[in-house]
């Protein structure tokens, strides 16, 4: 009877649709439950995996742990350990990992007809509007730091060129926390709405939904000055 290879060395093996088609490949690496909702919270920039699982309720910690294995092995993401004092282990996504952006903010443009109302067992997190605001945003021409203030948090955007998404608190993705060029506050509703093209960020600003907070350029260029 041959002797069975040692766990540690078999080598891993993932699913596959087995199809010669770029769709299939891509669901390969990104179709598994949890994978792009990961991705998500890693456009922020570095994450630990305690952060990872507050942000994600309801997956468990074996099934995270899974999915970040299967991303570092298919390149999407790498784990890294911090410099002191911090001496963290984060998660952060690779240049192939980010090129996921458009990919998620077309899902969340497809979804939110959905987002008709919330239900009692759904949870929300401030910096999942950000996806849904990029759209409205991508208009600016100024680069800065944009800090955008919801009922239910505060998280970051970075405009201009090579926008991105930040992080509720501290926007991991820029570095050290900066102090923002401008300020936005308004909820969530409008979010969807701006997304949706119910109304645009401009008319939004003039008609008081949106607050706009600063005296830098990006605040002017807000402000329609």
């Amino acid at each position: 009877m041959p002797r069975q290879q040692p766990a540690a060395s078999r080598p891993v093996r993932r699913r596959s649709y087995d199809q010669f088609c770029a769709s299939a490949r891509a669901l390969d690496s990104v179709g598994d439950r949890w994978t792009l909702l990961i991705v998500r919270e890693l456009l922020a920039g570095p994450r630990r995996y305690t952060d990872l699982h507050a942000d994600l309720p309801g997956v468990s910690t074996d099934v995270l742990a899974s999915r970040l294995k299967d991303m570092e092995q298919g390149g999407l993401a790498v784990r890294r350990k911090l410099p002191p004092p911090a001496a963290a282990s984060v998660y952060e996504l690779t240049e192939r990992g980010h090129g996921l952006l458009p990919v998620l903010a077309a899902l969340a443009e497809w979804g939110a007809p959905a987002l008709t109302e919330r239900r009692p067992t759904d949870a929300v997190r401030a910096h999942w509007f950000a996806l849904p605001l990029l759209r409205a945003l991508t208009g600016l021409t100024r680069e800065g730091v944009l800090e955008v203030r919801l009922g239910e948090g505060e998280f970051h955007v970075r405009t201009g060129r090579g926008a991105a998404v930040g992080s509720e608190g501290e926007p991991y993705g820029f570095g050290p926390a900066p102090r923002p060029d401008a300020r936005i506050t308004l909820d969530a509703e409008l979010c969807l709405e701006l997304q949706r093209g119910d109304v645009t960020l401009a008319e939004a600003v003039k008609d008081g939904r949106i607050e706009v907070a600063g005296d830098g350029p990006l605040a002017a260029e807000l402000r329609g000055e």
